[in-house]
């Protein structure tokens, strides 16, 4: 039987290996983690946030999502109790996954009052701070239909439109806008003029200055090329020409293309005042480290998942003890790299996991369904790994809440 058992030492369950067997595992007692009696500010980070959808509600493919907004809420008051900003209506959230259009924006608009209400009462850890720094939210096209989206100048006009309805939703809110890459943009775009001419032409109508997200293919295959071409060099040549001639527009950019190197570069050549928000959840300890000439701030969907750990780990760098702020980091590495394995694109399904197993949700649900994208021993492996890690905050619940999946699934 898989049901845990609890010793003096803690909780234990019965989980199976690749040959079926079943041994014992108990998790290593929850890590040294602290919320912080002030502000964070050795590096700007930002947790991408996941929703948390009704249980009873019908969140199968394809219908529109059913979201436990309580519950949503809750864990974005979490995030921000260990000072981390939230980063909202993104990928982590299923943008394009689950999460529709008219959900997406009662999302920003509940995040936002949240955050509102979450600074009246200024909490030490986020004193000082206003509501586009507690919250950065997607803005993107997914509310076309990119099949119905027509060619040539017509199409570049639609995708300019979504665009302008979406960051008119996130500004209206309060919130910092992320311009999401867009895969109605990478359908019809016929090179790098006219990702130029869509994304200049946004940068000279916002009011503040924006995040831009390169997000690559290896977490959305309908994204290759982007920037319009499909060598990252060239590619990369086009974003940052567009960052320089809008730098007052742009408080920083997020990439999430997995390549530690092609990061380090870009970073170095950023202009004065542009941040890099790492998007890399198998590098980020050293990107976020740096390399004593530059260093990395963070908007991670990992940190969702491990926002405690990673709260501790930079409340150590604020202190001057680096060495120890990378450790806690490294420790948090194997988990994440698990997580957000191939195929990436179902690294929600790992984060919605672990949100289940502490607490955050009432059951193992995602909108879309998409609880169902990651295997039994993917999973079993997820709980080992974030046990081992200490990320585990209530090592009884989710060892009872293990052992009840084991049970379902046939696998106890």
């Amino acid at each position: 039987m898989s049901a845990p058992t609890l010793t003096r030492g803690g909780a234990e369950v019965l989980l199976p290996g690749a040959d079926g067997s079943l041994s014992a595992y108990r998790p290593a007692a929850p890590g040294p983690w602290r919320r912080p009696d002030r502000p964070i500010t050795s590096r700007r980070v930002f947790a991408a946030a996941h929703v948390v959808p009704n249980v009873l509600g019908d969140n199968v493919p394809g219908a529109p999502a059913d979201v436990d907004w309580d519950a949503t809420l809750a864990f974005r008051r979490d995030v921000w109790s260990y000072g981390l900003g939230v980063a909202d209506a993104m990928d982590t959230a299923q943008r394009g996954m689950g999460l529709d259009w008219v959900a997406t924006q009662e999302l920003v608009r509940r995040s936002a009052d949240e955050a509102r209400a979450v600074l009246a009462a200024a909490p030490p850890a986020l004193q000082g701070r206003g509501v586009r720094d507690l919250l950065a939210c997607g803005a993107g096209t997914d509310q076309l239909d990119i099949e119905a989206v027509p060619a040539g100048d017509a199409g570049i006009e639609t995708v300019l439109a979504a665009y302008r309805e979406q960051v008119a939703v996130v500004t209206g809110a309060g919130a910092t806008v992320v311009l999401m890459a867009s895969r109605a943009l990478a359908r019809v775009a016929r090179g790098p003029q006219d990702y130029v001419h869509v994304y200049s032409t946004l940068l000279a109508e916002v009011d503040a200055p924006v995040i831009l997200h390169w997000l690559g293919e290896v977490f959305d295959p309908q994204l290759a090329g982007y920037w319009g071409s499909r060598d990252v060099a060239a590619a990369t040549r086009t974003f940052v020409e567009l960052i320089e001639a809008h730098a007052d527009r742009v408080d920083g950019v997020k990439v999430s293309l997995l390549d530690l190197d092609h990061e380090v570069a870009l970073r170095a050549a950023l202009p004065a005042g542009v941040r890099l928000y790492t998007g890399d959840d198998f590098n980020y300890p050293e990107l976020i480290h740096g390399d004593g000439a530059h260093r990395s701030d963070a908007l991670l969907g990992i940190f969702a998942a491990i926002h405690p750990a990673a709260s501790t780990a930079l409340q150590r760098y604020d202190a001057g003890d680096e060495a120890a702020g990378r450790a806690v980091m490294d420790s948090t590495r194997e988990l994440a790299r698990h997580v957000f394995g191939a195929p990436t694109p179902y690294y929600k399904t790992g984060i919605a996991f672990l949100a289940w197993l502490n607490g955050h949700q009432p059951g193992f649900q995602m909108v879309g369904g998409l609880q169902s994208a990651r295997s039994v021993p993917h999973l079993v492996l997820t709980f080992r790994l974030a046990g081992d890690a200490g990320l585990l905050v209530d090592p009884d619940l989710a060892c009872r809440r293990m052992a009840a999946l084991l049970t379902t699934a046939g696998a106890a």
